[in-house]
């Protein structure tokens, strides 16, 4: 890996985005498109949107960003009444132009589309199955798997074989389909990944996967598909069937509150902004209580720093917190929420500390050597007057792989902070996701097998904190019905701990 590479590698990868709209008065196109354009941070490396009008339908997708690739006449292409649409970050098959969605087929039953947000544990399993039954595949993708299943499947309604392939999908979905006449929309009885549903101002309705994208296309009265639940948007109206028994406990997804998710999101019916920020107040609690009581190892905290030592490091256990550091700062952008809430609870003064270029890591421009060396610092910027003199608590929403997180506390002591204490809004990543989020092997994850002081001197802090699983739950108001397997190791459900997303790669080579 290369330094730049490094750029784009360190948090968790976001999972895909998904969109399907009925409207029967609209051109459903640019509306899939500005909708797509809502869930951008959800993946970068591909974007597509199919179209039907009731008689035939059509798609257009490739590589690149979403305005990369969608212009005002590729759109104009894509006339019709219902649309689905995808932006994609690979987690099953790797970022080729052959995995990028919607898939589309012509079937007996007509044409059919498919984009899919997750992924699926026992996709070999049902692989295997439609290449023994001499189906062929042109792609190493889970959702095309899914696509073709839905072609083959029992039925005399799409509802119905939708239904029937729901019962073998095992994981992670929240999938838009697009037949010639109807847009569907299912999610999985885990309820790992968000799916919500609206009416359009100006007549039908509109699927997404973050309430952000139907507040862009106007939609106001918005809910939650439910687990288990399948959508129909068509001119018969909303129509709602609940096609599998909703599990229990569900298994939302933890990270969407601490990373993937768009702030003005509503996720499990709370405010992703306001629980990123009740995270940095849980955190600001357990730095605090470490601080004062010499805790040094539940909450891992740092011999040293916290035993009292008050000359030296400039602790002051009288005043708490606020004799710890003189600034707060975030790691943008997810981490904002959460250091205003750490800044308020602890009542260390707030300030921006890093200027991101949100877009470095988005080229397909390869930099110079000279400038690969740079590193970190071309997608960061330091303002020095902010850390200058002063000890510093900055504020990460996760830590993976840890290839960003020692740069970035050069930087800040490069620009003269006289300490840097590293607080993370959510426990350690011991264990890779199955789910639909790239985190990478477990041998890629800095805390396995490691402890928080061995990851505190890889990083070269001056302190290391991570939330703790228990203040996690506390910020998010729940004590079960959340994922948190990437912490815990406990599956919600049985997975293959070897599967690589590459996996079916080799065959198509």
């Amino acid at each position: 890996m290369n330094q730049f590479e490094i750029l784009t590698d360190e948090s968790p990868k976001e999972e895909c985005g998904v969109i399907g709209i009925f409207a029967p008065n609209e051109d459903v196109a640019r509306m899939a498109f500005f909708g797509l354009f809502a869930l951008q941070h959800r993946g970068q490396e591909a974007a597509g949107i199919a179209v039907a009008d009731g008689q035939t339908m059509s798609v257009y997708k490739n590589v690149g960003l979403i305005s990369q690739v969608f212009g005002p006449h590729t759109l104009d292409e894509l006339r019709g009444h219902y649309a689905i649409g995808h932006t994609r970050y690979s987690t099953t098959g790797s970022s080729l132009a052959r995995n990028a969605q919607p898939f589309m087929i012509e079937t007996m039953y007509g044409p059919l589309a498919l984009g899919h947000n997750g992924n699926l544990v026992n996709s070999g399993e049902l692989r295997q199955r439609l290449l023994e039954g001499g189906v062929g595949l042109s792609s190493s993708s889970d959702s095309e798997v899914m696509t073709l299943m839905l072609a083959r499947a029992e039925g005399s309604t799409w509802g119905e074989r939708i239904q029937s392939c729901m019962k073998e999908w095992q994981g992670a979905y929240s999938v838009v389909i697009l037949t010639r006449d109807c847009v569907y929309a299912a999610r999985d009885p885990w309820g790992f990944r968000p799916l919500c549903v609206g009416p359009l101002p100006a007549g039908g309705y509109a699927v997404a996967s973050e309430t952000g994208a139907l507040h862009t296309l106007g939609c106001e009265a918005i809910r939650e598909v439910n687990p288990g639940e399948v959508v129909t948007l068509s001119d018969n109206a909303l129509v709602v069937h609940q096609a599998l028994k909703p599990n229990n406990p569900l298994a939302r997804c933890v990270f969407e509150y601490i990373y993937f998710a768009r702030p003005d999101h509503v996720w499990d019916q709370q405010s992703v902004h306001h629980v990123r920020q009740r995270l940095g107040e849980e955190l600001a609690g357990e730095v605090g209580n470490g601080l004062l009581n010499g805790q040094t190892d539940k909450n891992g905290l740092i011999n040293g720093l916290l035993n009292g030592q008050t000359d030296k490091n400039g602790l002051k256990d009288d005043k708490g917190l606020e004799g710890m550091a003189d600034v707060v700062i975030p790691v943008p952008d997810s981490s904002i929420p959460a250091a205003i809430g750490f800044s308020r609870a602890s009542g260390i003064p707030y300030n921006d500390g890093f200027i991101k270029n949100r877009y470095v890591g988005r080229t397909f421009i390869e930099p110079t050597a000279s400038l690969r060396q740079r590193g970190v610092a071309l997608k960061f910027n330091v303002i020095n007057e902010n850390v200058l003199n002063k000890r510093v608590i900055m504020i990460d929403d996760s830590i993976v792989r840890g290839n960003t997180t020692g740069p970035l506390i050069k930087l800040l002591r490069n620009a003269g902070a006289k300490q840097v204490h590293v607080a993370i809004t959510c426990p350690p990543i011991t264990h890779p996701c199955f789910m639909g989020v790239d985190m990478g092997r477990r041998e890629d994850l800095i805390a396995y097998q490691r402890s928080v002081d061995e990851i505190r001197r890889i990083v070269d802090a001056d302190s290391l904190t991570y939330l703790s699983l228990e203040g996690l739950m506390r910020a998010v108001g729940r004590t079960e019905g959340y994922c948190q397997a990437c912490f815990t190791g406990r599956y919600p459900i049985e997975v293959d701990v070897e599967t690589t997303k590459t996996g079916f790669e080799t065959s198509l080579k």
